[in-house]
């Protein structure tokens, strides 16, 4: 059977099993699958029996036939592992922050930036799903009109901490709607019927880990180096589905009328915007979607060069593993994934987001 050895690093995760979905539906052109799991405590039996293989333990070995290796592990294990995977001749898509800002990785949305998966070194790195949305909301109106200044505040589901959190806000409503306790364990603070401004760690900087990448990454992917970016970023009680309130100021005025039409122009995009019928995305919508999903597109009241809007995107799909998939079938179509060999040519080594080589 013709196709690429492909191993999915994280397959018993949120992400991993929507990689899965994801190759499935879009006939990725497989002759082999191999799932990986860096949780001792996951079952290896097979998630779907008499569809897939069962679920094997990462070693320094486990990369030796593999053409294509995508990560949906976290950090840590990209870092220890995406190099074992490289040297032993694969291609690594990550949808890990590891290499994200590392300079010698291309960070890609592929209805963005998707040209810059050739400057691979062995790696490409797909962005947090925040940014999926807002670059492929900004990108369209960006291209013809550049932006001067962007202020965003993310409403993200609990999904993008992982199945622990969406079975804790479970737990946690149950527990408020019985009139008992929460004592909150994924999260500081309870999360049902709650809001939380704290997504990952604080930085000395006062914004969280969250919000600094953020900014990082869409300078990143819309190659704006330097563009004033602003963020707030806050976990909302919702089981799937990241919502983004835009407001971007531009070189000059643009119509809100103008900056539907390009976006409906746009691959990816799906304008859901009717206020006279209260038409606009919505976390509960965009489930299972492929599309990032853009309404409330409307002037801002303060600034005539401004416009403010509402982007909503499934966090797991295009906002993960969709567009890690999407990253591959590009890699693929311009011949750079071996087809059951070694990959020809240079070979980089990764670096962490100080420059420093990964161990």
């Amino acid at each position: 059977m013709s196709g690429y050895r492909v191993a999915v690093v994280g397959a018993t995760g949120l992400v991993g099993q929507e990689i899965i979905r994801c190759l499935e539906q879009r006939k990725f052109p497989c002759s082999s699958l191999r799932l990986f799991t860096a949780d001792r405590s996951a079952s290896r039996e097979p998630l779907l029996p008499q569809r897939e293989p069962a679920v094997e333990g990462l070693s320094n070995s486990a990369f030796d036939e593999a053409d294509l290796v995508f990560f949906a592990a976290g950090m840590d294990v990209a870092r220890q592992f995406a190099p074992l995977a490289i040297k032993a001749g694969a291609v690594v898509v990550d949808s890990s922050p590891a290499w994200r800002i590392d300079p010698d990785v291309p960070l890609i949305v592929p209805e963005v930036n998707t040209a810059e998966v050739r400057a691979h070194k062995g790696l490409v790195a797909g962005p947090e799903s925040t940014v999926v949305a807002l670059t492929m909301a900004l990108y369209p109106l960006h291209r013809v009109n550049p932006l001067k200044q962007v202020v965003v505040c993310t409403y993200e589901s609990v999904s993008g901490a992982g199945r622990a959190a969406q079975e804790e806000l479970s737990a946690q409503a149950r527990l408020v709607l019985e009139g008992r306790t929460v004592v909150p364990h994924v999260f500081p603070h309870q999360i049902a019927f709650n809001v939380l401004p704290e997504v990952d760690i604080f930085l000395d900087n006062g914004y969280s880990r969250g919000e600094w990448s953020l900014v990082e990454e869409t300078r990143k992917v819309l190659r704006a180096e330097g563009l004033p970016i602003s963020a707030t970023c806050a976990r909302v009680p919702v089981y799937v589905g990241h919502a983004v309130a835009v407001h971007a100021e531009f070189s000059n005025p643009i119509a809100p009328e103008d900056a539907r039409k390009l976006l409906v122009e746009s691959p990816g995009v799906r304008v859901l915007d009717d206020p006279d019928v209260s038409l606009y995305p919505q976390p509960w919508f965009a489930s299972g979607s492929d599309d990032v999903l853009v309404g409330r597109i409307r002037r801002d009241a303060s600034n005539s060069s401004a416009l403010s809007m509402w982007v909503v995107i499934d966090n797991l799909r295009k906002g993960a593993a969709l567009n890690v998939v999407q990253i591959a079938e590009e890699l693929a179509r311009q011949g750079h994934i071996p087809e059951g060999g070694k990959r020809h040519g240079q070979v980089g080594t990764p670096s962490d987001s100080h420059g420093d080589p990964v161990h």
